[in-house]
């Protein structure tokens, strides 16, 4: 139980963190624009010059069609990127002279993250400038209940992908925010659900529960509300998968470690 109420404690630490960085963020103005890429949608003003406002969908091709300069190539480009590209484009080619370009991005389809399994809300999200992993698992609404403390993060890495996983309640405990990663465009980040063990016979709430880390065999017995009065210690016993998955029947001590998946079986007494 003690365990149980320090790992609450940290999740509180954990999410006022998370306020903090945002206040932080917010205050410093770091905020960074995203780049545009296929699939995007910009809503384009040009001041004084309603013919040219216009809303344009950048193509997979990575360019946007604008009034009386044709294509323009802006993949890869930030809105301010593209209204200084356009500024000179109009300059240049005598069209205005001094123009005032604004551009409004009104969706950002080609920067996207997807998060999946044990959160709130599982989906699709925009990453508008720099986004880290607690932000996006924020944007989703955390992790639930039933959900890991380990996430899974995949990437591209080019030619292949690759596979990290950050432990989430770890990286609070030590205050190494390294393991914070910035994410990407189409990374996806997966929550899986949480380790569980089993527990019946004569115990008084007998059912599947959530595997906190390093609960041992005593702490598993609180958690399915302690032993009957026909139950006993004695003889206490663990159905464990082995490495090869065959089934193994040991006999622990209430101070042993529960391990993922076990079956804590509680037997009667004699006596």
């Amino acid at each position: 139980m003690e365990n149980i109420m320090k790992k609450g404690w940290l999740l509180i630490v954990f999410m006022v963190l998370l306020w903090i960085t945002g206040i932080a963020t917010a205050a410093n103005g770091e905020k960074k624009e995203s780049v545009l890429g296929p699939g995007d949608t910009l809503k384009i003003f040009v001041f004084g010059q309603p013919d040219m406002t216009t809303e344009v969908k950048v193509s997979e091709a990575g360019n946007i069609t604008f009034p009386l300069l044709g294509e323009i190539f802006v993949d890869g480009l930030t809105p301010s990127e593209t209204e200084r590209k356009i500024v000179k484009l109009l300059e240049s080619k005598d069209i205005l002279r001094k123009p005032q370009v604004n551009i409004i991005t009104a969706s950002l389809q080609s920067q996207m993250v997807s998060v999946l399994g044990y959160v709130r809300n599982q989906g699709r999200y925009p990453i508008e400038g720099k986004r880290r992993l607690t932000e996006i698992l924020a944007m989703a609404g955390g992790i639930i209940p039933d959900g890991a403390e380990q996430i899974t993060l995949i990437r591209s890495n080019g030619s292949k992908y690759v596979k990290d996983v950050i432990d989430v309640l770890e990286m609070i405990r030590s205050g190494d925010l390294n393991r914070d990663l910035n994410i990407r465009s189409d990374d996806l980040v997966y929550v899986e659900r949480a380790p569980r063990f089993y527990i019946y016979g004569e115990v008084q709430r007998a059912g599947v529960y959530k595997l906190e880390r390093n609960m041992t065999v005593m702490q598993a017995l609180s958690v399915g509300g302690g032993l009957t009065q026909r139950g006993t210690e004695r003889g206490l016993r663990i159905q464990r998968r082995g490495v090869g998955g065959n089934l193994q029947i040991l006999t622990v001590k209430s101070s042993d470690l529960v391990e993922p998946d076990d079956v804590i079986y509680i037997k009667e007494s004699l006596f």
